[in-house]
Parts: structure tokens; sequence; C-alpha cells
């Protein structure tokens, strides 16, 4: 039996001094695994990793057996699309805030040592598959796990889209933009804009309005088998920006489709522990929760 090799990736924002890495490490390095640190962002100050030797993310992924994150949310998010694009399972250690995608708080790494009989259980989180269209050309395509955003610029206005399914009209929307969302996804912007929570296994795409002005239309919950297509009308110069999981803005221009589709790609999340998804949201979201505790 080959030794299984498992990437360590922290985020040295949350992970000061690699107090985290360092301890995950030696767990599994006693139990059998090999090991190798890499980072998960491009352009890392000198020392932020402390005393590792940092190795290239996308060169250790090809005979990688694991992607151990020591981060938040974003952590995961930022790699979610290399990880699935090599189809390598990702264990979060929640380092940051609520941390809805990571399994393991930082306070419990000695969990890791359940990886040692390679028994656990992944989940298949769904993700997006995001395209521009500019003069009939695909000119942007971009892979999420958490939501496609359309929304105004740094000086805010209001911003008119027309939303389709499948080629048929869905909505008209006067507002400060839109998410399109996976279930993932929903407990993130999309909550925050008064969209729905969706079981993160589950299949389906949350269309929520960010601040609209037509009151009559909150959000829409749609199989993942329709491709959605945005449209702007009417905004001139307004500039209105793309943003897929949180990555740098793209400027659309006043005749570009968005289209939105559920991909054929995964992220695919190890689960070691029995938390259940509605535990997680209660304990960390709701009155009492632990989001609430001092």
């Amino acid at each position: 039996m080959n030794q299984k090799k498992i990437i360590l990736c922290p985020n040295p924002n949350r992970d000061q001094g690699m107090r985290a890495t360092k301890a995950a490490e030696k767990i599994l390095r006693e139990i059998g695994f090999q090991t190798v640190v890499c980072s998960p962002f491009k352009d890392q100050k000198d020392g932020a990793f402390a005393d590792y030797t940092v190795h290239s993310l996308p060169h250790e992924m090809k005979g990688a057996d694991l992607l151990v994150t020591f981060g938040g949310d974003g952590t995961i998010l930022h790699l979610a699309k290399l990880a699935a694009l090599n189809k390598l399972p990702v264990l979060g250690v929640n380092m940051g805030g609520l941390g809805f995608i990571a399994e393991l708080e930082a306070g419990e790494l000695e969990t890791l040592r359940k990886l040692k009989s390679w028994d656990f259980e992944t989940e298949s989180r769904m993700m997006l598959d995001v395209t521009v269209i500019r003069d009939g050309k695909p000119i942007y395509t971009n892979l999420g796990l958490n939501d496609a955003v359309i929304r105004e610029g740094p000086i805010s206005h209001v911003i008119h889209l027309k939303i389709s399914s499948d080629g048929r009209h869905l909505a008209d929307i006067a507002g400060d933009g839109v998410i399109v969302s996976t279930p993932t996804g929903s407990t993130a912007y999309s909550l925050s804009a008064g969209g729905p929570v969706v079981e993160p296994v589950a299949q389906t795409m949350v269309v929520c309005p960010i601040c609209t002005h037509n009151m009559r239309f909150s959000s829409y919950v749609l199989s993942p088998e329709h491709t959605l297509t945005v449209e702007l009308e009417r905004n001139g110069r307004k500039p209105v920006y793309l943003f897929v999981d949180e990555s740098r803005a793209f400027a659309l221009k006043a005749d570009d489709k968005v289209l939105v589709r559920r991909s054929k790609y995964v992220t695919k999340l190890v689960r070691l522990t029995e938390k259940s998804f509605c535990e997680i949201f209660a304990q960390k979201m709701l009155p009492g929760g632990l989001n609430h505790e001092e």
C-alpha cells in the first residue's frame, strides 16, 4: 500500500506562527502519512509560513490524496476550483469566524487520527459553471462553490437585470444586483440578502436579489437542470461587475450575457465527525448559539 500524501494549506493570516499546521503535521506523520506544505495564495511574503519550505500547490496536487486547509471558509472557497479540477477531497480546519464549510475547529485536531484507516465519508457539493458571452463568444469562464454575484460598482446606484431560465423569462430586477448561489452558498451572501437556508448537499440553485425595489420578488429556489441567463438592461455606462466566490471583479458591458449552470465538477468535503448541518447552523447562527457567546 502506497503512503498517502496530504497537502497542508495554511492561511498565514489565520494560523499565526503555523501553530495549528505544525500540530496537524505531527499527528498526520505519527499515523503514517507524508505531508507537504503549500500556500493557498500567490505572492505570499517571505517568512509568512515560519520555517516551512513552501511547495508549488498545482505541482503537489498531481500526486496528492487529500488537501487540508487551515483558515476560514474563504480559504476553502479560494481552493475549491483547483481541488475540484484535480478531484482532490478537502478537509477544512476552521481558524476564522463562522466556518460552515470547514469540518473541524482548531481545537479538534486530534480528530485527524481518524484518517489512519482511510475509511471516511465525503460530501459532494454542487458547483456552478459561470460564463460571460460577449458578441456571441465566451470571454470569461469560472467555477464556483458558493455563488455568482452581479452587482453595482463602488458608487451605489440602481441596476436593471433581466433573468431568464432556459430562454424563458423568469424575473426583472431593479436594485443593487442579484446572487445565484448553490446550497453551500445559501448561508453566505445570499442569506445576508434575505435568501433561504438550503441544506448544503441538496441540488438546487437559489436566485436572490440584492436590495430589490420590487418587494413582490424575494428569491427563487430552482432545479439545477436549468441554465440561467442574466442580461443587463438600461444601465448605460453604470459600472456593473461579476464576482464568482468573491473572486476578482470582472467588469460587464451593456450587451453581455452571464450564463450560470450546474457544473459537472463537485467539491468533495471530508467528514470525520457526526455533526449535522442543522446542528452547526443552530450553534453558530441562532440565538444562544456559539456565535453569541462571549
